[in-house]
């Protein structure tokens, strides 16, 4: 799936991911491909991501400041107020 992570100063990440785990609000939960459609607000916490490059997986932890997710057709907008790498 894809997954795009923006906040009011920048781009922070722009690719395609396993799976992700997001800091909800009211608890963590983690999108698969083929996700039913949602929005749900983001609380703070980690946001861990998976990718696979050349047979190689990655697990890649960022720490977010709360914001709002939008999970659509295998597209994830994550628009963070703040991100810590």
């Amino acid at each position: 799936m894809f997954l795009e992570i923006i906040t009011p100063d920048e781009k922070i990440f722009k690719g395609e991911v396993d799976h992700a785990t997001f800091p909800g609000s009211e608890g963590s939960f983690q999108v698969l491909n083929d996700h039913a459609a949602m929005v749900s607000s983001l609380g703070k916490g980690d946001l861990k991501m998976v990718i696979t490059h050349d047979k190689k997986t990655k697990e890649v932890h960022m720490g977010i400041d709360g914001g709002v997710v939008e999970i659509l057709n295998n597209r994830v907008l994550v628009l963070a107020e703040h991100v810590d790498r």
